[in-house]
């Protein structure tokens, strides 16, 4: 009787940590890893090119020639959006070294798969290397990526021999394509490291979590969330006088849409006590909208909300928890995110 209790014991942790798995899956983190080394596939579903003259490119036009890192991103993500000094610099430094980078754009939310948003990304971030538009998930799936952003480093061979996600671990990076371009050349390669300044965060000083508000995507319970929180549905909403700490509470009239919230009323409001150093929303209007941002009880900014966008709506001096408020003008706002630096 003990070993069979043992054995239920032992079976009802693993079911516990499987549904913690699926109900919690990772989208960013920082992981580093040698490759065995598999063929790379190509690319594949492609719905647009960027940087490259209106030419459809492959990695057989490069293979043998270059080496090649294929970067998968999305334009609102932040974790993204700080390795470009990186792959920017990277460009610059080993293009002419026999470096090829391929910007593969696989997009989180519906309006990331317009090709113009994607280009004015491009084009704001200063990227000057190829980017695909990934919009079916047809590469993502092919490289069995499951993250923004991931990076994987192709051989002369065509042959992945390394990959990384998430943010970080730069200097391993670089060095793996400094080895990779001397193979390529048979010759040494320059062997300083790039240092980008201000891009760094420290992660394990961010006290609250991403925080998705579709119910696609939503990560977090909304802290005055209705017993019945039903897809597509309509719902009035007051913020309580007590609040708890890493929960979006709203106020007004909202929509309860796949990829957001969206704000029925003409105006409304969101309160969020976080810790972090900068705060941002990926947020949009088909029409537009004014937000006042406050930060603990005082005005931090006013800021227009128009294209669906990544938005910095708090700059912060240091890692701290405050109470964020957001004063929102202009029915038909919609918040997908909220993100923090």
């Amino acid at each position: 009787m003990e070993t069979a209790d043992h054995i239920v014991i032992i079976f009802v942790i693993i079911l516990l940590i499987g549904i913690f798995i699926v109900t919690n899956p990772p989208k960013q983190f920082s992981e580093i890893k040698e490759t065995s080394a598999n063929k790379a596939p190509e690319l594949q579903g492609i719905k647009g090119y960027i940087n490259t003259d209106g030419k459809e490119i492959k990695l057989a036009d490069y293979v043998g020639k270059k080496v090649i890192l294929i970067d998968f991103w999305t334009y609102t993500c932040i974790n993204c959006i700080r390795t470009f000094p990186y792959l920017k610099q990277w460009d610059d430094k080993y293009r002419d070294e026999g470096l090829q980078i391929i910007g593969v754009h696989t997009p989180e939310f519906d309006f990331e798969k317009v090709y113009d948003n994607v280009k004015n990304a491009v084009a704001e971030h200063g990227l000057k290397y190829p980017v695909v538009l990934d919009n079916a998930y047809a590469t993502w799936r092919a490289y069995d990526n499951h993250y923004w952003p991931a990076k994987y480093l192709i051989d002369k061979n065509g042959k992945i021999v390394y990959s990384h996600f998430g943010e970080g671990n730069y200097d391993e990076t670089e060095r793996k394509i400094q080895e990779l371009l001397a193979d390529l050349k048979n010759t040494t390669v320059q062997e300083s490291i790039v240092k980008p300044t201000g891009v760094e965060v420290v992660s394990g000083s961010i006290g609250t979590p991403e925080l998705y508000f579709g119910y696609n995507f939503r990560r977090a319970d909304l802290g005055n969330q209705p017993k019945y929180m039903l897809a597509n549905g309509i719902f009035d909403f007051v913020i309580p006088v007590d609040i708890s700490p890493n929960k979006p509470y709203l106020e007004g009239t909202w929509a309860h849409n796949a990829d957001d919230f969206e704000l029925v009323s003409n105006t409304g409001r969101i309160l969020l006590r976080y810790k972090a150093k900068n705060v941002n929303i990926v947020a949009g209007n088909n029409d537009s909208s004014t937000i006042i941002v406050s930060v603990d009880g005082e005005k931090h900014k006013e800021i227009m909300v128009g294209e669906f966008d990544l938005y910095r709506v708090v700059e912060g001096n240091d890692y701290e928890s405050h109470l964020l408020e957001l004063n929102i003008t202009g029915k038909g706002f919609k918040i997908n995110t909220f993100t923090f630096g």
